[in-house]
């Protein structure tokens, strides 16, 4: 089970635009993981152009892991 305490979603036409919102995504998300020290990042492609990036407590502290559905 995924435990996720913040969740970004991210909807993008470009390429260019996906980098940089997946970039702003991971840097918050690294912020808040320092607070706890206990969850990983997990970025997750849904479609093409929709991503969500979430702190996971199946992802360990420190590491960023990608899920493709």
């Amino acid at each position: 089970m995924t435990t996720a305490s913040e969740c970004i979603e991210i909807q993008v036409d470009s390429r260019r635009l996906l980098d940089e919102r997946l970039n702003d995504a991971v840097l918050g998300l690294q912020r808040l993981a320092m607070l706890t020290g206990t969850h990983g990042i997990l970025l997750t492609r849904h479609k093409p152009g929709h991503y969500t990036a979430a702190l996971s407590d199946q992802v360990p502290f420190g590491m960023t892991r990608e899920l493709v559905h």
